[in-house]
């Protein structure tokens, strides 16, 4: 159960060593970190973020690899994390075990589903955590979007599939990182929507992210490769509700000083996928779209991502919900029987959206950088990059972060 002691991120706290040997060097020695409640490890019952599902379920006969992984390369584990009941949200909550203290605004949601493994390293409980994620719609090669909250540990894993670790990283102040679509197994963790599925993590400084990342993707030692050109997605940028060069000015001139001014490039990223992706046309006229906040492409793409997560996660769970019928929290209830009773429509034409996106763009994977604060709350941008390229991305948010922290903090000096 989550406690105020530890900013309620943890659903259990237990201590699982290094598997080698004190004496060897290994790239996470001494780093310690968390793992969100969605990972299998050997004589503990996986909760899912509910207890019911942990009343209907035995322990773990096995570890998950990416648990594995950290164990190898010489992290200590501390304990289980708090997420969104069946990581069915990106809000952070969860009735039962408590929703995790964010850190940098105390009266704000945390954001989820990976909610207490992203406080867990903030509040600085454990180095690193593990989270997973499921893919929404995160589009173009260093698309650059805004995430400014509205609503001891160096890491932590997690997930991600709708953003389930970029947007926690992004209210709580930390650095998010979503790998290309399975590179990184995925076995032993409890699906959400398979086909958007990624193990990702989070850490407080880019050296300890690179660390993570290196030993997840088995990744070789190699010297940073400057970037050819970054694309700002200059349609997006308008739908902040802070002034826009408050985020991109930040990033930019952090780029010239390194790269040149003569890489960064502008593009309208919605017109782009609407000419890339022509089987968004069947999503038009969704509710998402006709909202004025929204860029109308991607707001269909959106629709078409969620319309295919929201099957994946009724052929995952839609029995055991049907016969359980669990205690759910408000929000998730709605949402999981909405799955549950819906009808597989047009998934043909979801997968037709998932392939034709992946041919225009191959961004499929992404970090959330933090930019320190406006008005006193947490904004932060994504960088992404074409699926693969996870050495290259990880290796350029270490080579930016210093001169990003020093335009930070002129930015916030200046007030702007």
């Amino acid at each position: 159960m989550a406690g105020e002691s530890d900013y309620g991120a943890f659903t259990e706290k237990f201590i699982i060593q290094p598997s080698s040997s004190p004496d060897q060097e290994l790239p996470l020695k001494g780093l310690t970190f968390a793992v969100k409640d969605i990972f299998d490890m050997e004589g503990y019952v996986t909760g899912f973020g509910n207890p019911d599902w942990a009343r209907t379920h035995s322990a773990a006969t096995t570890t998950a690899p990416a648990v594995l992984a950290m164990l190898s390369g010489g992290a200590t584990c501390m304990g289980r994390t708090v997420m969104d009941e069946m990581a069915y949200s990106i809000n952070g909550e969860n009735k039962h075990y408590g929703t995790p203290k964010n850190i940098c605004s105390p009266d704000r949601l945390p954001g989820g589903s990976s909610s207490g493994s992203a406080v867990a390293v903030a509040g600085m409980l454990v180095d690193f955590s593990l989270g997973e994620l499921c893919l929404y719609y995160k589009l173009v090669v260093f698309l650059l979007m805004l995430h400014k909250l509205d609503q001891k540990v160096s890491f932590v894993t997690g997930t991600d599939t709708g953003g389930s670790v970029r947007v926690p990283a992004s209210y709580c102040g930390i650095l998010g990182f979503r790998p290309s679509h399975g590179v990184v197994s995925t076995t032993g963790v409890i699906p959400l929507a398979q086909s958007l599925d990624t193990v990702g993590w989070f850490a407080r400084d880019a050296d300890i992210l690179n660390r993570v990342g290196r030993v997840l993707l088995q990744l070789p030692e190699v010297e940073p490769v400057k970037p050819t050109h970054i694309t700002i997605a200059e349609d997006c940028f308008p739908l902040l509700s802070i002034p826009n060069h408050r985020v991109t000015s930040v990033l930019v001139k952090s780029v010239e000083k390194l790269f040149g001014g003569h890489i960064v490039k502008y593009a309208c990223l919605g017109d782009y996928v609407k000419d890339k992706v022509p089987t968004l046309k069947h999503f038009k006229g969704d509710r998402l779209e006709n909202q004025e906040y929204n860029v109308a492409p991607l707001a269909a793409l959106s629709s078409a991502y969620r319309r295919l997560e929201r099957s994946e996660f009724k052929n995952n769970h839609g029995e055991w919900v049907s016969t359980i019928k669990p205690d759910l929290g408000p929000g998730i209830s709605e949402r999981v029987w909405a799955a549950v009773r819906s009808t597989d429509e047009n998934l043909d034409v979801c997968h037709s959206v998932k392939t034709e996106l992946r041919a225009a763009l191959t961004a499929l994977l992404g970090v959330s950088i933090p930019l320190g604060t406006y008005d006193n709350l947490p904004i932060s941008v994504s960088l992404l990059a074409k699926h693969g390229s996870d050495g290259f991305l990880l290796n350029l948010v270490e080579t930016l972060y210093g001169t990003l922290r020093e335009q930070i903090d002129i930015a916030q000096e200046l007030s702007y």
